[in-house]
């Protein structure tokens, strides 16, 4: 990977809805060569896709809680179990296995206090092996996750 094809990756993290032509003109290539690179970012696994950043609060999840999780065991089948159950909560929007203390970190997007409880009690809590759980609720957020 070259500057050029960090030129083109900075754009795209900026906006990843830019025509061919546009992203070209930004980084001083002609269309050709440029479809081209992304391209082959894409094919290479550089560029991994595309999405939308939606607005929270337009889609009823603007209450954002971040937990630490602990198992009272880190066997295979104790964490695949959790890991696979919490993947599948449409609440869950980031869940990370971590080394150390606490086992797993996850952040949940909810309507509202009420709604993270629901959550809480009906998903997280009927979890078999959950030791701990500890709810971190963000006061203000300075640098959103990309």
């Amino acid at each position: 990977m070259d500057a050029m094809d960090r030129a083109i990756i900075a754009e795209l993290e900026r906006d990843g809805r830019l025509t061919n032509v546009e992203l070209a003109r930004r980084v001083g290539l002609t269309t050709g060569p440029c479809l081209r690179r992304v391209q082959r970012l894409e094919a290479d696994g550089v560029i991994c896709g595309y999405r939308a950043v939606i607005d929270p609060a337009a889609v009823g999840r603007s209450f954002e809680v971040l937990l630490d999780v602990s198992l009272d065991s880190q066997d295979a089948e104790t964490t695949g179990h959790f890991e696979r159950t919490l993947t599948q909560a449409e609440e869950v929007v980031e869940l990370r296995r971590l080394f150390s203390t606490p086992d797993f970190f996850v952040r949940v997007a909810v309507a509202d206090l009420t709604a993270y409880e629901a959550f809480l009690s009906q998903h997280v809590m009927t979890i078999p092996r959950v030791k701990n759980v500890t709810s971190h609720f963000t006061m203000k957020t300075i640098k959103p996750a990309p």
